[in-house]
């Protein structure tokens, strides 16, 4: 292993890759501040960038400082106009964007990019040591697994649920695993709930889908309510406060400490990826909090916002376990990554560290100079940044339409998702004026199609459910979700029964 870095330093502290380094970076970072314009389409576009360059050691650090600079970036649309266009950065609006309405845009950005240097580097400091290890653990996990895994996903809707709103918040997660549902099967290749509809054979788009739930209804909300911008959006003296209070810091740094490790562990899992580890992060956080600081969560909460960042970051760098030692992708974007391994003759598994070792050493030595660049370069730029609340509300509006629009339509290069989006966010909007909350409608929707592919495979492997017994882990792991179900009620029983005792 000593060797290892020792080859992995002399290999990215190279002029070229250095630069490189910071390029991926760059791009990454405001590409993922583009609601719509994920780290999966633009690696897709530096696929052929990369191959020219030649060397497989520097074309691989571009396209994972990429990968990371997007994630680390992505929570800025999020934050500043509640408009998440990458999956990873969900959680990150639901108290990121109450702090920016708030007047605290600016210790929201602040927050967000500490979280996510500190998941990026513990990430990549765990992807330094247990790499080769974690690659073993990771082929325990089957579809009966990842299917129990998806479950435990889904029972903590409870956490993205206020006070009093945990039936609603069950009614959305079913209304999300139902839209999950139409499209083509896991199972059979059928058309289903299509209407007839040749653009929806392939399913909702999540990006449509994500922007109709937060952003267009946030612009209508602005339009039917003028002093909506002007209720701390618009006072620019607030929006200069940058820094984290001493006591901020103390009840942040365990919580990103924790779903640092957790989010890492979730990332290593091929096919679970920094989506799951952020929605757990942030379930797990509001769960074990006190009573207090949950009513906290969803209305503004410091440690709302530093456990999902700190999680999807761990996670991004925890997805190149399974690539780079097994050749599997852990999610959507490192399957491109794959792909541009395999342009490059570069073949991942197994025999990489010995047959490639500068590759494999040199990528995880520049996560970690990656990340350190990443937080000199967004820091000072926050104050910038954070001024975009500030712009004028007849301005504002178009700004977060233009976006939203063109999110969607470059998602799927198609004009019938503009039609969607519109439907949907009308659709939201009653919703959100009847006070249900959609964050369960899009996780029901992101997990949905996952838990029914696992379910399917699992169904297919064991010949009928009885995986859930044979398999003590899917065992286990569907008790953690009945415990995650179980304890929120009980902890709101017991909180009645102290309040009607005092009365």
């Amino acid at each position: 292993m000593l060797e290892g870095i020792l080859l992995g330093l002399s290999t990215v502290f190279s002029i070229t890759n250095i630069m490189m380094v910071i390029g991926g970076c760059l791009i990454g970072t405001f590409i993922g501040m583009l609601p719509g314009l994920g780290p999966m389409s633009i690696i897709a576009i530096m696929i052929p960038v990369a191959i020219g360059i030649g060397d497989p050691s520097a074309a691989l650090i571009l396209l994972a400082g990429v990968y990371y600079g997007a994630i680390f970036g992505g929570s800025t649309s999020s934050i500043l106009i509640n408009a998440p266009g990458v999956a990873s950065t969900v959680a990150t609006s639901f108290d990121g964007y109450p702090l920016a309405r708030q007047g605290q845009a600016g210790k929201a950005l602040t927050v967000a990019a500490i979280a996510s240097f500190c998941g990026g580097t513990v990430g990549a400091i765990l992807l330094l040591i247990f790499a080769p290890m974690l690659a073993s653990v990771a082929l325990l996990f089957h579809s009966a697994e990842y299917f129990a895994l998806m479950v435990v996903g889904l029972s903590a809707i409870a956490a993205f649920a206020g006070s009093g709103q945990v039936g609603k918040a069950v009614m959305m997660t079913l209304l999300g695993l139902m839209l999950a549902t139409v499209g083509e099967g896991a199972q059979y290749n059928m058309p289903r709930f299509t209407m007839g509809i040749m653009d929806l054979q392939s399913g909702l788009s999540f990006i449509t889908l994500s922007m109709a739930m937060f952003a267009l209804p946030e612009a209508i909300y602005l339009v039917l309510d003028p002093t909506r911008s002007n209720s701390g959006t618009g006072q620019q003296g607030q929006i200069k406060e940058l820094r984290i209070s001493r006591q901020e810091a103390k009840r942040i740094f365990p919580v990103i400490g924790r779903q640092s490790i957790q989010g890492f562990l979730i990332g290593v899992l091929p096919g679970a990826g920094a989506t799951i580890a952020s929605f757990l992060g942030y379930a797990v956080e509001r769960n074990i909090a006190s009573k207090e600081e949950q009513d906290q969560f969803g209305k503004g909460s410091v440690k709302g916002l530093a456990a999902p960042e700190a999680a999807n970051n761990a996670a991004c760098t925890g997805s190149f376990v399974p690539l780079l030692t097994l050749g599997i992708p852990g999610s959507g974007t490192t399957a491109i990554l794959l792909g541009a391994l395999i342009a490059l003759n570069v073949s991942p598994g197994p025999r990489l560290m010995v047959d490639n070792p500068q590759i494999f050493w040199s990528v995880i030595i520049s996560m970690y100079l990656g990340n350190l660049i990443l937080l000199v370069l967004n820091l000072p730029l926050i104050p910038y940044i954070a001024k975009i609340l500030a712009v004028p509300r007849n301005y504002l509006i178009p700004f977060i339409l233009f976006f939203t629009l063109m999110g969607a339509y470059i998602g799927q290069n198609n004009a019938t998702e503009l039609l969607m989006l519109v439907g949907l966010g009308i659709g939201a909007t009653i919703l959100r004026f009847a006070d249900y909350p959609l964050a369960p409608l899009l996780i029901g929707f992101i997990l949905g199609r996952m838990l029914e592919d696992n379910f399917s495979r699992a169904m297919q492997l064991y010949d009928g459910i009885h995986f859930i017994t044979e398999r003590p882990m899917t065992m286990g792991l569907l008790v953690l979700a009945v415990i995650l179900i179980v304890l929120p009620m009980y902890r709101a029983r017991q909180a009645r029964l102290r309040s009607a005792e005092g009365d």
